[in-house]
């Protein structure tokens, strides 16, 4: 099975540098027409230029495909607007979206600043959500759609001094999971890409070392996989140096306590049970959290769920 992307259009956020740029010239090179977006900022998110995203676009002209750069700020409601108003006018459609534009202000979550707490929100996550909102109504109407949210090992685990960025790592996951509700009987399937790679990002972050195995060119290709056609749903894919897995968020089956016994001394008393790996379940969605908990409660009480 070849996966190509002939006659779709993507757009990649934050594409003018590491995992961005390998994410624009992977899928031009299987075929796609691609917004090669970049505010052309610092690592911290300060200044602008176009430059970086100017230079991709001429990598993926020279390979015989096709490009446009846009700077719109991710943070900036109606420049997203507009970037997707120029995919559309130029192209027609909108088939795909890569959610990658990111930065870093790293510090102890006691000397962070709430101001730059705030700002990787924004761009992470607010920027996610204004550039799914932006294509989500030309997904619909087109009856297709892939999505892409970029989360991290920081939001899935935790990383010293990455509060900000790990929080909004993890909510762009939470993001994810409604999207899929909402998207599924529009032909919109919507998944989040935990990289490991070394970037500008990153690279006061690993020793110098083993940056070399992090290449952002393995990881590519598992976003090319996650939008493909027969791509997955829900799905959060990590990669790095050439390995590749899947990140699964479990719940065990829990322990029922009669009205009694529904205290902290009885949970602790059971915790063993309530804990029990072995129960461990992927829910796809909170109905099933609940559905677990009223199964249980009915049958302890021994009545019927309507």
């Amino acid at each position: 099975m070849s996966i190509r992307f002939d006659g779709r259009v993507a757009i990649v956020t934050g594409a003018g540098n590491g995992l961005g740029r390998c994410h624009a010239l992977g899928l031009a090179e299987r075929g796609a027409k691609v917004v090669v977006n970049d505010l052309g900022g610092d690592r911290d998110g300060s200044g602008a230029s176009s430059d970086a995203a100017k230079a991709v676009v001429a990598e993926i002209e020279a390979m015989g495909g096709e490009a446009i750069a846009n700077g719109a700020d991710v943070t900036n409601y109606a420049q997203v607007e507009a970037m997707v108003k120029e995919a559309k006018d130029k192209w027609g459609r909108v088939d795909i979206l890569v959610n990658n534009a990111g930065v870093l202000r790293d510090k102890s979550f006691s000397k962070v600043e709430l101001e730059d707490f705030d700002f990787v929100l924004g761009v992470h996550l607010d920027g996610a959500v204004n550039c799914t909102k932006a294509v989500w109504p030309l997904m619909r109407d087109q009856n297709y759609g892939r999505i892409v949210m970029t989360t991290s090992s920081s939001g899935l685990y935790g990383n010293f001094g990455q509060t900000n960025y790990g929080a909004a790592k993890m909510g762009v996951i939470g993001l994810m999971n409604t999207l899929v509700l909402e998207g599924g009987k529009y032909g919109i399937r919507v998944n989040a890409l935990s990289p490991c790679a070394a970037t500008r990002m990153t690279e006061d972050l690993m020793p110098e070392n083993l940056l070399d195995l992090l290449k952002p060119e393995s990881v590519t290709p598992a976003l090319l996989y996650l939008v493909g056609e027969e791509g997955p749903n829900r799905t959060i894919i990590t990669a790095g140096a050439g390995t590749y897995a899947r990140t699964i968020i479990n719940e065990t089956a829990g322990m029922w306590l009669p009205e009694d016994e529904q205290t902290p001394e009885k949970i602790a008393e059971n915790w063993d049970t309530i804990s029990d790996a072995k129960t461990q379940k992927e829910y796809t969605s909170g109905n099933d959290q609940t559905q677990n908990m009223l199964t249980k409660a009915a049958e302890g009480l021994n009545i019927k769920l309507q």
